[in-house]
């Protein structure tokens, strides 16, 4: 989604308040228009629970709890809300090896903009304040990269329960062509946790994307590059 009216406005305050002014009207108007018919306050408190969540594994059983209706019932909302293309749940990788693998999936809002006004963060320097940044800048990468990618390659993460893991696999029929680290740092690095999690995907070109480093490797199979690089030089086809 883009909203110009937000993002093109010099005011911040302006952009804030134009933001709660569409989830306000998406939640009591649009939604009901699309065929969801809750109650707008159960949705708007759904809605902040998953920008909470963002770029964590999905707990449908705590939503549950703390909006007082049955999981069925959360994963029937959260349907809807990723059809309308307000949500993304990347889902987790399955290649064949012997490890305990995470099985549920990653949620994230589509939109950062709309995901920070949820959380009440009005401006950039209230972001770098706040601990999801590096998540917010995660969703945002992978959504950059989805939106660019052809249809015959798959997305997903990969985590095991020893906390192997890595941010965005990419998939082409059934080879990964790519293992991608999302990280909000000028000084990127892998954990070895990242390591293990490449070795087991045998994947052959990697990446760690940041918001502006420059390009150059840190062994022979892995780059270090910004977004801009990355969707403009190596983008797979």
């Amino acid at each position: 989604m883009v909203f110009p009216d937000s993002i093109l406005t010099s005011d911040e305050k302006m952009s804030f308040t134009w933001r709660g002014n569409f989830v306000k009207t998406y939640i009591e108007r649009d939604l009901p228009l699309l065929g969801l018919k809750v109650i707008p306050v159960t949705i708007e408190r759904l809605w902040r629970m998953i920008a909470n969540q963002h770029g964590q594994i999905i707990n449908y059983s705590n939503i549950s709890k703390a909006l007082g209706i049955s999981v069925p019932t959360v994963r029937k909302y959260i349907d809807f809300l990723e059809k309308s293309f307000l949500i993304t749940r990347l889902h987790p990788f399955f290649p064949d090896v012997k490890k305990r693998l995470v099985k549920s999936p990653k949620i994230f809002l589509n939109d950062s903009g709309i995901l920070h006004y949820l959380l009440g963060i009005e401006n950039f320097i209230d972001l770098q304040g706040n601990i999801i940044i590096g998540n917010s800048w995660e969703g945002y990468v992978i959504q950059q990269i989805v939106t660019g990618l052809k249809e015959n390659i798959k997305t997903c993460f990969f985590r095991t329960h020893d906390q192997s893991e890595v941010d965005l696999v990419l998939i082409k029929g059934n080879k990964v062509i790519s293992a991608i680290e999302i990280k909000y740092t000028s000084t990127p690095g892998l954990t070895k946790g990242n390591t293990i999690a490449i070795n087991d995907l045998e994947s052959e070109r990697n990446f760690i994307i940041t918001p502006e480093s420059d390009e150059y490797n840190i062994k022979k199979n892995i780059t270090v590059c910004s977004l801009r690089t990355f969707l403009s030089k190596y983008l797979p086809s």
